[in-house]
């Protein structure tokens, strides 16, 4: 089975916003880039939230449209 990265970003959600998980515990509801970048800083990930970069495969796996997408389509 494959490994996933340790930070799943998951599908936008009908209420808004994007629940984000680290190492398989929920850490917070994302409403944008900014929000993904501080929860991994606050999770130890990275010194600073600009640090981080959210294209890296092997950290962030965004699920349901990349890092561009928060709302639901259709």
């Amino acid at each position: 089975m494959a490994e996933h990265p340790p930070v799943i970003v998951h599908p936008p959600s009908s209420s808004g916003g994007r629940r984000v998980t680290v190492h398989g515990q929920i850490v917070g509801l994302a409403h944008g880039r900014g929000d993904v970048a501080e929860f991994l800083r606050q999770a130890g990930l990275a010194p600073d939230a600009e640090d981080i970069d959210l294209d890296a495969p092997g950290l962030v796996e965004w699920r349901g449209g990349g890092k561009d997408v928060w709302a639901v389509v259709g």
